[in-house]
């Protein structure tokens, strides 16, 4: 059975929406995986509980979305291979990642094991929360094995143009973590123990499910036993199109981090405030990381079967449907970001200052529209240094800068600490822009040099 598909030919736009809606369902629910942790805390538990469960997400969110850069690789060599008509190098590139993921499952593990109470201290994690910040980390450290195999996973089948593998993958991971918080925060009163046992149970159950399914496929690749290896060409094509992405998604997070240590530093409701609004953002969010998640896959394989006319077209479709999006999710969050938070938290003051936050939060959300289709567009033509270039300057030249600013403003507002988000995104979108023009420079002066 073969759920691959062609982004070579025919229609642009339904081809990259019927890829993209499957991509943003699995967003979607893994969102709502990470949200139900802080929900059926926030409904047994103390503002305390919602910090540490917050601050310790997003500890963890920081080494996925690192492991999730490393596995563009992956997804964009394995893009580029099936466009270009070789599944036979498309097997050696995913069992090169299958041998490369394990060793950093093996490095994950045993650093965040260790550092689980200093990377908590570095959070600023509140006083009255900072044991149970550092028991979440760590539980959550000890599953890292499921968090690795879950991405290489969804970076194949992405890379193969399949997002509804993914889709199946983590709505299964949030059936089984929704009755695990159920069953052990609200039945055995176990606390942010238990979400991250949860957690962990789901994500096992979810990567062991999605093997089982994926022996019944048809896969456009050859996968042998002897492509099972270190081979230094394959691991160096992939480290060479991923560190660059892994590295920017870790500046943007720690930039993040850094926003919400600083939030940790006003006192614990502006702590879980700010951890409630994080949550919301994953959901406002989803529609433009849906979109760079299949602009990259999309223009992967037109890279490979050399049709750039076809990248160009979708960037700009890509662009306009979710720019659309944005429109609802910004009004959303600007002017009813109290409902919203009123999802994730009972207590008044946290709702308040959850909403000041995502007001900030709703002008990026136009902005993104642009910014996360120009990356995903860059990382399909492998240009990955200039993605890691761009989120460089806009997490530590504009975005770190402006909340540590906007931190010593009195009286201190969520609201202006918010702002360093879209600032740097401003800043983010004129330097892809700069370079999308120079890059068509470029192909215009081949083109020409060849016609002479």
């Amino acid at each position: 059975m073969k759920k691959q598909h062609d982004f070579t030919q025919g229609p642009i736009l339904p081809a990259l929406l019927k890829f993209a809606l499957p991509v943003l369902l699995a967003l979607l629910l893994q969102a709502m995986y990470g949200a139900v942790d802080l929900q059926v805390v926030g409904r047994f538990g103390t503002a305390a509980d919602i910090s540490a469960v917050s601050t310790g997400s997003q500890i963890m969110q920081t080494i996925t979305v690192v492991i999730t850069g490393l596995a563009m690789g992956v997804t964009v060599l394995l893009g580029q291979k099936i466009g270009e008509g070789k599944p036979e190098e498309g097997g050696r590139a995913v069992g090169g990642g299958i041998c490369l993921f394990s060793v950093v499952t093996l490095i994950v593990t045993v650093t965040m094991l260790l550092m689980a109470p200093r990377m908590s201290a570095l959070m600023q994690a509140p006083a009255d929360a900072f044991a149970d910040t550092v028991v979440y980390v760590r539980i959550c450290s000890a599953g890292a094995v499921f968090i690795v195999a879950y991405n290489i996973l969804g970076s194949i089948f992405r890379g193969l143009g399949d997002s509804q593998m993914p889709l199946i993958t983590v709505s299964i991971a949030c059936v089984f973590n929704i009755a695990g918080d159920l069953l052990m925060v609200g039945g055995l009163g176990m606390g942010v123990a238990g979400a991250a046992i949860a957690t962990v149970f789901a994500q096992a159950v979810s990567v062991l499910l999605s093997l089982l399914i994926i022996r019944c496929r048809q896969l456009p690749f050859t996968l042998t036993k002897q492509d099972i290896r270190f081979e230094k060409s394959v691991i160096r094509q992939i480290l060479k199109l991923g560190i660059p992405v892994a590295f920017q998604d870790l500046l943007v997070s720690l930039s993040f981090l850094a926003i919400i240590a600083i939030a940790n530093a006003m006192g614990t409701i502006a702590s879980a405030g700010v951890g409630v609004a994080e949550k919301l953002c994953a959901f406002v969010m989803l529609v433009p990381s849906a979109y760079m998640q299949s602009m990259s896959a999309f223009v992967a394989q037109n890279v490979g079967a050399g049709r750039e006319d076809r990248s160009q077209k979708a960037l700009l479709c890509g662009i306009v449907s979710s720019l659309a999006a944005g429109l609802v999710m910004g009004w959303a969050a600007f002017f009813h970001g109290d409902l919203l938070a009123g999802l994730f938290a009972e207590d008044t003051a946290v709702i308040g200052a959850a909403w000041e936050y995502l007001k900030a939060y709703a002008i990026d959300c136009l902005l993104t529209s642009f910014l996360f289709c120009f990356v995903g567009y860059f990382n399909g033509h492998g240009q990955t240094v200039f993605v890691m270039v761009q989120g460089f300057v806009g997490a530590l030249g504009v975005r770190m800068p402006v909340a540590f600013l906007m931190s010593r403003m009195s009286p201190g507002s969520l609201f202006h600490l918010g702002l360093s988000t879209p600032a740097s995104t401003v800043v983010q979108i004129l330097l892809c822009g700069v370079w999308f023009l120079r890059q068509n420079r470029q192909m215009s002066e081949r083109l020409s040099a060849g016609d002479r």
